[in-house]
Order: structure tokens, then sequence, then C-alpha cells
């Protein structure tokens, strides 16, 4: 905003908050959170050119009375990835705003392995227009590490392009552990680049002095807490917590329930989904569903809606956005209820987000344009006929899932343990391709706790470098799936017996649709149905966690298109 501007609007401002003009909007008589005192203030909230302006009593030139209703700040979701909801930014703001939450704070990384720089600066493009306030986190890891191969790679040099870009709030989570604390000087490059800015990190199971080593490097926050104790010793070394709640990993209740039993204080606290599919965030929200959990779990309501609001404004150095408060952006949440989060109705900078039509993309887009896809991003080399062929072996490392969490175990089975397990059922073969420059790389293992009665299950969403994964009980339907994702340009396809039996089109960088939320969810909906027809273990969701057990930064055993990595304890 230009000098000359900025001091109209304070002006402006000003004269609201005084009645010397009517505000624009008021919205009368309600019950206030200050999420500053914790009270419940008995209120008006007077609305002027996008900001709030006054807390009182205050007459408007448009008025609405919310007797009894709860006035609270819009909800702020602190780390995510809008490709793992496999719609385009756009399409997930009007989501993300339906539920109540009005900022987002993103890592296009999963785009920019793709894609890379460009993808980036495209999605900036788009950030700087839409509705919500939408912020982006640089990708730090592109790729993850040097065990895969990806469609991009991203140096500091690159990353310092976009660094003082607007809506770029610092650098994306250092997933590279061993390349922080091991004083790697590209890593540390990238690091010493952003100190001015917020840097998130990702630093799954580490302890005691490596996490000392880690934290000292320079990194500010982390989202992979999965208990009480591993993020009580974070917030112990200063790094805030970042509490997820997503599709595969669910952490939010151990965390909590910790906080409770302990009554930890909250102030370095935040709430994120870091991957939730569109399909559960229409059905349940996203932070929305965070408050409501914390509090059924036993949290005060006032200390759940701080976490969801100006805890994260203030650990990622947002000004004027996370409270009820003068001089804010007027992002309010007007609720039928505190405890059961009950939205009522959602204003987005002063405009009833209802106001703004359900019409995808012009209204919540202000008119922009979907992102500028990747060129053909399923390029794929001939697979030769022994491409799943496993050699036999007296013992062989297995990939053991985790339910609800996207956590592996490392298991060690014996040849007739592994027969045993193909003939039940417990026991599948998994695989990843290389998708990006037909390279032909690729590697093959087996894989326990995923299902699957017989057919094969692929996709390209598959972290962090989107290499094609394929699972499946024989050879045949593999191939079947892998040809079937390079025909469609990757997405999710489900085989039996050589016929497709569902399919799921991610056109963009075989991440992201095209299609608006109306038209994708049923389609999601119906190819996860189809996988839980053919066996897929309910306790797992068929597409995220397998698109997890490609990442070589979780513990324990991972698999990429190079081979099978122990990536150490949990």
């Amino acid at each position: 905003m230009k000098s000359k501007e900025k001091s109209s609007l304070i002006k402006n401002l000003v004269d609201a908050a005084r009645e010397k003009k009517l505000p624009d909007l008021v919205l009368k008589n309600g019950n206030i959170l200050s999420v500053f005192t914790g009270e419940i203030i008995k209120g008006d909230v007077a609305v002027s050119d996008g900001y709030i302006v006054g807390i009182g009593n205050y007459r408007g030139m448009v008025e609405k009375d919310v007797s009894g209703k709860y006035i609270v700040p819009g909800f702020i979701n602190a780390h995510l990835h809008v490709e793992s909801s496999m719609v385009t930014p756009q399409v997930y703001a009007m989501e993300e705003l339906r539920q109540g939450t009005t900022t987002i704070i993103t890592d296009p990384h999963e785009i920019a392995n793709v894609g890379g720089i460009g993808a980036i600066a495209d999605i900036l493009k788009g950030a700087r227009k839409s509705v919500i306030n939408y912020y982006i986190m640089l990708p730090s890891c592109v790729p993850a590490t040097p065990f895969e191969h990806s469609g991009s790679e991203l140096d500091a040099d690159d990353l310092m392009v976009l660094k003082n870009a607007p809506n770029v709030l610092g650098l994306g989570e250092m997933m590279n552990v061993p390349g922080v604390i091991g004083n790697d000087a590209q890593v540390h490059k990238k690091i010493n680049s952003f100190s001015d800015k917020i840097i998130d990190g990702h630093a799954p199971g580490y302890t005691g002095k490596d996490l000392n080593a880690y934290v000292c490097a320079g990194i500010d926050t982390d989202h992979e807490s999965t208990t009480y104790e591993e993020a009580i010793e974070k917030l112990r070394c200063g790094l805030a917590v970042l509490v997820r709640e997503g599709s595969a990993s669910k952490n939010l209740e151990a965390i909590i329930r910790g906080v409770v039993e302990n009554n930890t204080d909250t102030t370095r606290l935040a709430f994120c989904t870091d991957d939730k599919h569109l399909a559960d965030i229409r059905k349940e929200g996203t932070i929305r569903y965070n408050i409501k959990k914390s509090i059924m779990i036993g949290l005060p309501a006032v200390k759940a809606y701080q976490i969801a609001t100006i805890n994260a404004a203030r650990i990622y150095g947002l000004k004027r956005i996370g409270a009820v408060a003068c001089g804010y952006k007027a992002d309010i949440v007007v609720l039928d209820d505190l405890e059961n989060v009950s939205v009522c109705d959602v204003y987005k900078s002063g405009v009833n987000v209802k106001d703004l039509s359900e019409s995808v993309p012009t209204a919540y887009t202000r008119g922009i344009e979907h992102p500028v896809s990747p060129p053909r991003s399923v390029n794929i080399a001939p697979l030769p006929d022994n491409a799943f062929v496993i050699p036999e072996q007296k013992e062989y490392s297995v990939i053991g899932l985790v339910k609800n969490q996207i956590l592996t175990r490392h298991l060690h089975m014996t040849h007739e343990q592994v027969m045993a397990g193909l003939s039940d059922g417990t026991v599948r073969k998994i695989a990843v391709i290389e998708r990006h420059h037909a390279t032909g790389s690729m590697a093959c293992a087996y894989i326990k706790g995923y299902g699957l009665n017989h057919g094969a299950v692929g996709t390209t969403v598959a972290h962090d470098s989107h290499n094609i994964i394929v699972i499946g009980d024989n050879d045949s339907d593999m191939f079947t799936a892998v040809k079937e994702l390079e025909r469609i340009n990757g997405g999710y396809t489900i085989i039996a017996d050589g016929e497709v039996v569902g399919d799921l089109p991610l056109e963009h960088g075989g991440l992201m649709s095209m299609k608006t939320a109306d038209e994708f969810i049923p389609e999601l909906d119906a190819v996860i149905k189809k996988a839980y027809e053919m066996g897929v273990d309910k306790d797992i969701d068929p597409f995220i966690t397998l698109s997890f057990t490609a990442l070589p930064v979780i513990p324990e055993l991972r698999i990429t298109d190079c081979g099978l990595f122990d990536c150490g304890s949990v």
C-alpha cells in the first residue's frame, strides 16, 4: 500500500472509530472473545474499510443483530500444503473460509518438487490476489534428500529470488536434519539466508543434544510431534509447536491431553493440518475441528481459540491479524456455540463470505486464473518385464505401517514370513518409479499393514519428490496401474485383473485437479470408497498413507526410486 493510500485509510479508520462517520458494518449485541484478556465481552463490533474500528456501542451503515452468538477471530492454519488437498489454491481457499479459517500459512514444496521455482512464483501470483490471507514459506528441501529423484532442485540462490516477495514469510520446513546438525554447507547457506525471517522445522523423533543442535541452527517451529513428551521437549528447547491434525497424521489428542493434564502453558502452541483431504475439510473443517476436539479433551475454550488465532499470528509475526480488536483486520467468525464451534457467519476483511457467492473461481479469487500447470508431468522409461520381481532372500526389510500415523516401522521378516503374509493379505509389494525425467530409476520392496485383497493401487502423489508409487498383490496389475497413471497424466488409480476400477485424474502436475470442490469431492470419495471395498485397512487412508511411504525424512523405513532407507528410530 502506498504511503498516501495508507494515510487516507488510517484517517478513515480513526473517524469511524469516533463515529465522525458511520462504520460500514456493526455486529450488534454479541459475546466478543478477547484473546488478549481471556474475557467474553458483551457489545458491538464496528467495521470499516475491512478493519475493526471499535468495540462497545456503535451505530453503522449496516447493522446485524448477533444477540446470543459469539464473535471470535478468524482462524489461522499455521502449516499446510495446499497441493495435498488435490485442488487448486483458489478452490482450497473457499473451503477454508467456509469453515472459519481466514489465514493460511502454506509450504508449496509439493508442486515445487514437480515444477521448480516457476511453479512457486505462479502460486505466489495467485496468493496476492486471493481473498483469504494466503502466506507462503519457501520450500527448503527440494528434493527432501539426495536419495531420490525429483522434478526439480532448488538451492539457496534460487530461493533468494523470491525471499522478499509479498506474502513470503520465511523458509519452509527444514527436513534435512542430518544436514543441519552435521553442518552441511549448502543446508546452512539456506538457513543463514533466511535468518531474518521465520524458519519452519521438521524434526520427528529428535531429542537430546541433536534436537538442541537443530534449534541452535536457527529453527523456529516444528509440527512433527506425535506425543506430549516430544512436544514438551521441543517447547523447552525454544521451538513453537504446531499441533497437527490432518487426514493421516492425528497427533492432537496425545499432545493436548498432556497439556491439559500438566497445565502446560499454551502460548507457544498453534494448530495446523499439514495434509488434509478436501472431503475431510468440507465435513469437519480444519482449525475449527482442532478447536472443537481440544475443548472436548478438556482444554479451556479460551485457550483453544488463542491457539487457533493470536498464538499463530505472533509465532509468524503477522501484525493486525488474529484478534477481534481495534485496528485488526476484520477477519471474524460468528458462532452459534463457543464449545461446539458452530459457525454461523464468516467475515473476511469485513465482507460476509456468503455474500461472495458460491462461484469459483470468480468471487473467491477476485478473478484470478488457475495456476499454470507444469508441462506433461508423467515421463517414465519403459518398465522391464521383471520390474517388480524381488530377489529371494533369507530375511527382508519390510515397511510396517502404523495406524493413524505417517510413521512406519522397520520390520525384519524371514522369507517364510513374507510368503505367508502375501498369502493371507497382510504383506504386499510396493514400488516407486521415477516419473519426471524418464531415468528408469525404480525400487521395489514389501510392505505390511496396508491390506488390499487383490489388485493394485497407484498414485503420483508421493511425498515429496512425487514419483509414481504403486502397491499390489500381483505384478500384472501393478504394471497396468503405472501405465494408467501415465495415460491420465497423474492422479490416483485402482486396478483389478487388468481393468481400471477407479481413477482420479490430477492434471496439474499430477498433484491437483482443476475441478471445483463440488465436482471433485464426490470423485475423491468414490475412489477412496473403492479402495476400502478392495480390502485396504480401514484405519489408514488408502492414498495419503501410501504417499508418505516414499518420504525419507520420517522414521523409520521408507522407499524411494533409489531403494529402501532406514530413517532412524521413532
